[in-house]
């Protein structure tokens, strides 16, 4: 039996600042629906849903700081 071996594809950074920012797009989409649904929430439910947004602010001040990571990395000429 003949093993293949995937060669690995190259670091294409070239597009990550684009995709970051829509991860923090879809994100506070997705804690603006969250808010909506909890005017129908119970409160067992609420909890969750505020604990999820928490957690969504969380990433989207990740996110924003890897934005700034990687546009000043763009900036210094890294391809």
């Amino acid at each position: 039996m003949k093993k293949s071996f995937q060669k690995p594809n190259p670091d294409d950074r070239s597009d990550n600042v684009e995709k970051l920012q829509d991860m923090v797009q879809n994100t506070m989409e997705n804690i603006d629906k969250a808010e909506e649904t909890i005017v129908n929430a119970s409160s067992g439910e609420k909890e969750i849903i505020q604990q999820k947004n928490k957690r969504r602010e969380a990433a989207i001040q990740s996110f924003r700081e890897e934005i700034q990571d990687e546009a000043s990395d763009r900036e210094n000429g890294y391809h």
